[in-house]
């Protein structure tokens, strides 16, 4: 039993210490002309800068749907990111 206590203790420190890495990693995605969002790896947004030309008027719904389009390309990109280094770190994890 003391056994089993020292291995999930010592998956706990190899979790924390992914996270701590994922935090440092940021991915930048410019999957839509004008619009860059920069996500960490652990799925904080960071950053999203915006083209001048969408503040032209009417293109509010260009700019809601690129915008939507830009942030989803970011968290599946930063998803693969997270999930290849915890396949890494964690060999023979169930689900990695």
């Amino acid at each position: 039993m003391f056994d089993k206590m020292k291995q999930l203790m010592e998956m706990k420190k190899q979790a924390e210490r992914l996270k701590r890495e994922l935090d440092t990693i940021s991915v930048d995605v410019s999957e839509v002309a004008g619009i860059k969002v920069t996500v960490s790896a652990s799925l904080q947004f960071k950053a999203i800068e915006i083209s001048d030309a969408y503040f032209q008027e009417g293109r509010k719904d260009r700019l809601e749907a690129d915008m939507l389009r830009s942030v989803n390309a970011a968290i599946a990109r930063s998803q693969q990111i997270a999930a290849a280094k915890m396949k890494e770190s964690m060999p023979g994890m169930p689900g990695f």
